[in-house]
């Protein structure tokens, strides 16, 4: 039940992750450039004040008030949005909205690690995300409905605020702080314990004249974490410039754009299903590498769909749809594997590497789609994509 308030928080977020470029861009008469610096410079700031919460978090042993904080600061700066006809003021306050929105990432991410045992994490993880990828398509939806009735965009921004006031309130009588904080120390023991018996156990192979029975490798968290900056790099710089391209470029109506990213939305809801089964998670390692590389693939193939098919939107649309499954697999895997590799007390350092390459690709995705073409744009972010799974690849 705790997760209710995510899931309306969810709902205001999915339907600003199109309606805000589109606003920018159609409505306050913002460029490519405004955009990237307005999305790249709220995830540059983020990336410390990710650190800040998640430090801050574990440190007061305090989760629930900094969630409460994040859900009603959106709503006051949703609604002050629509008090400004400016750029320039718009993107300082999307700033700040960051600033603080990430306040509920590490708190989020420790609940779910604490209420649940190891072997339950990726299963909760992906239950918690399905749950609140319903309120993202959801949310879309309201987006879409928003476009086909010509719903002014004061009342968009209106109802994003309500939404999260709605979360907020749901926080306060759900959202509960975990009475123990081990699970996670528990599980940095296990590991540490798991690693002396095999190196014991090799040594005395050795000794006795066998085969010391396998390499003795630990965990590489340093390429492990530039594989999350690369793949999240290439993420920004496929999706923040989209939604334009789709508008722009393909004639998309904004009616469209929402319905594509439905479609989007509706591949992660069955990436999330698929991801808490744990024929996915026995193999974690081995099955992120293979989705990573997937998702390489279906970037050229977005590239072809839009450069030669016929009914670009029916293509494009169904491109998305395994995109979205793609992440969502990718994203568990990846979550559940950073909270056992990173100790107690610096969770944040998940959320800070995703931030930084996604405020990096952020501003590279509009700047080089202004400056190269679109394209080429989308194809740079599938080399980094495959690059991201080579990363993996050679060093797990």
């Amino acid at each position: 039940m705790w997760r209710l308030g995510f899931f309306f928080h969810e709902m205001a977020f999915g339907l600003l992750s199109v309606f805000i470029p589109l606003y920018v861009v159609l409505q306050l008469n913002g460029s490519l450039i405004d955009l990237g610096i307005m999305t790249s410079v709220a995830l540059f700031f983020g990336i410390p004040a990710s650190f800040f919460w998640g430090y801050i978090c574990d440190k007061t042993r305090s989760y629930k008030i900094y969630i409460l904080l994040s859900f009603i600061s959106g709503s006051v700066i949703l609604y002050a949005f629509t008090f400004t006809n400016s750029v320039f003021l718009f993107i300082v306050l999307f700033v700040a909205m960051q600033m603080l929105h990430v306040a509920h990432e590490p708190p989020k991410n420790v609940l779910i690690a604490e209420h649940y045992s190891r072997e339950e994490w990726e299963k909760s993880y992906a239950a918690y995300e399905g749950l609140t990828e319903v309120g993202w398509f959801i949310g879309l939806l309201l987006g879409l409905l928003a476009s086909i009735y010509s719903l002014n965009a004061t009342y968009t921004l209106y109802l994003c605020s309500a939404l999260n006031l709605v979360a907020f309130v749901l926080s306060i009588f759900l959202v509960a702080d975990p009475l123990m904080i081990f699970e996670r120390r528990l599980v940095g023991i296990e590991r540490r314990i798991d690693f002396t018996y095999r190196g014991v156990e090799n040594a005395s192979n050795l000794m006795d004249g066998r085969s010391s029975g396998g390499i003795l490798k630990q965990e590489n968290f340093f390429a492990f974490g530039i594989a999350l900056m690369f793949f999240m790099l290439a993420s920004s710089i496929l999706f923040t410039p989209l939604p334009i391209f789709f508008e722009q470029e393909l004639n998309f109506s904004s009616t469209e754009v929402f319905l594509v990213y439905m479609l989007n939305s509706g591949g992660s809801l069955l990436g999330y299903f698929i991801a808490g089964r744990k024929s996915i998670f026995s193999s974690a390692r081995q099955n992120m590498r293979r989705i990573m590389f997937f998702r390489s693939m279906l970037v050229f193939l977005l590239v072809a769909v839009v450069e030669i098919a016929l009914f670009k939107l029916f293509f494009a649309g169904i491109v998305l749809v395994m995109l979205g499954f793609a992440y969502a697999v990718y994203y568990i895997l990846t979550l559940a594997l950073s909270m056992e590799l990173v100790p107690a007390g610096k969770n944040a350092v998940f959320d800070v590497l995703v931030g930084l390459g996604a405020a990096l690709g952020s501003f590279l995705g509009p700047y080089f789609a202004l400056t190269i073409g679109y394209l080429p744009t989308f194809l740079m972010a599938g080399g980094l994509f495959l690059f991201a799974f080579l990363v993996v690849w050679f060093s797990t």
